[in-house]
């Protein structure tokens, strides 16, 4: 199998697992939203949270007020979005292909998923939807393994393919039609059991793709390493998060 191959594969895993995705995977921190649309000034906003899944920015989104288009093209993905986020306005598109009229958003917002797009294609499709000066904001969580035990646990749950490590993060590239990029890290957390941190690496696509008899060796390290330890062996815990955003904004021309 190709790179390319195993990246498609990686790229469509997530919709037979999307009820778990919608209970394990972590949100994004209000901060980090209010940074991201701060150019924008104050008070509710039309934003399009792009590659939305089962709606973890979206949430956040609502939440501070804003009235929010949701685009996503797995259908299990987007059932879980309107289930858990009614208020939003559910819509099946891409990144490529967004279902919206031109320059009538004016945040376009990316959650854990701008490395599935195809950039070429994809920026030009958001800046026609976004009105003159309007945002570009990608987020991303990523372990913050400062902490030692969570270093040691990230190299515990690595399976055959995590070697693809590109994917961990959100390449949102530069473009003529985009200027004034800025990026700000916040930090992050979230509430986990030991079988729980190991239910949401299980959302991951590495974790979904690789055979079954794989990922069950997988989960018992995990489990019998995160058993072993202080911080992770009984109860809730705090799984230490930091969150990346990077923004940028539609030229006025």
């Amino acid at each position: 199998m190709t790179g390319d191959d195993l990246r498609a594969r990686r790229a469509n895993s997530f919709g037979a697992r999307a009820s778990a995705y919608a209970e394990h995977r972590p949100d994004y921190p209000a901060e980090a939203i209010r940074w991201a649309l701060e150019p924008l000034g104050e008070g509710p906003r039309q934003v399009l949270d792009l590659g939305a899944g089962t709606g973890k920015l979206t949430g956040g989104l609502l939440a501070q007020g804003h009235h929010v288009t949701s685009v996503e093209p797995n259908e299990a993905m987007l059932s879980e979005l309107v289930r858990h986020h009614g208020a939003a306005r559910a819509l099946p598109g891409s990144a490529e292909r967004i279902p919206v009229p031109d320059g009538t958003v004016d945040a376009v917002v990316v959650g854990q998923a701008f490395h599935w797009f195809d950039p070429a294609r994809a920026m030009p499709e958001i800046a026609r939807v976004l009105r003159p000066r309007g945002v570009l904001a990608s987020m991303w969580n990523d372990y913050d393994d400062s902490a030692p035990w969570l270093a040691e646990f990230v190299r515990t749950a690595q399976s055959s393919v995590s070697a693809q490590d590109e994917l961990a993060f959100d390449p949102m590239t530069g473009h003529e039609l985009f200027d004034d990029e800025e990026t700000r890290v916040f930090p992050h957390a979230h509430r986990r059991t030991a079988e729980s941190l190991v239910a949401m690496v299980n959302t991951h696509s590495h974790a979904l793709v690789v055979p079954e008899e794989e990922r069950a060796a997988m989960n018992a390290r995990m489990l019998a390493f995160l058993k072993s330890r202080p911080e992770t062996a009984e109860g809730e815990f705090d799984l230490p998060l930091t969150t990346y955003v990077k923004r940028t904004r539609r030229v006025a021309h």
